[in-house]
């Protein structure tokens, strides 16, 4: 990285830490937190129609390869490294629905941010939140079967 004419200072939290840092105006967030360590985060269409590079931006799920990374200045990025407390990846895995994996961060980070604005989501709301994280493996149908058993889990007082 060498400066340049075009460079700003951004000050964000990533996933708790305070980050303060000179970026070139044009970095795109998903190659930012890439930067930072944050490999869940996946490049995948980079139309923003695959659902693969979903991070949080202050909570609400955005697609981090059509947001520059001066968008987050001044706000909080969580990405899946940041959410280790979150269980729902194991009902995932347990449905057989991580077979080669690629997928799985961006749409576990769609999936919490269901239940987080949803917590009783019916079986439509749940596809509405499949659709826009694509799998080339799986058909989808494990991963709702996984949602499903997340929610029975949580009914049965399961914690979250």
């Amino acid at each position: 990285y060498r400066k340049g004419a075009a460079d700003m200072k951004i000050n964000l939290t990533l996933n708790g830490k305070r980050i303060e840092e000179e970026i070139r105006a044009d970095l795109l967030l998903i190659d930012f937190v890439r930067e930072h360590g944050c490999f869940s985060v996946k490049r995948g269409c980079e139309t923003s129609g695959c659902g693969l590079c979903t991070v949080f931006l202050d909570e609400k799920p955005v697609l981090s390869c059509s947001v520059l990374a001066a968008r987050a200045d001044g706000h909080a990025v969580t990405t899946l490294e940041g959410l280790q407390k979150e269980e729902f990846g194991a009902f995932i895995a347990d449905q057989g629905a991580e077979q080669c994996g690629f997928c799985n961060p961006g749409m576990i980070m769609n999936v919490i941010a269901l239940f987080r604005e949803n917590p009783d989501p019916t079986d439509e709301e749940m596809k509405e939140y499949l659709a826009g994280n694509l799998c080339r493996c799986s058909g989808y149908e494990g991963q709702l079967r996984g949602m499903k058993a997340f929610l029975e889990y949580k009914k049965q007082g399961g914690a979250v």
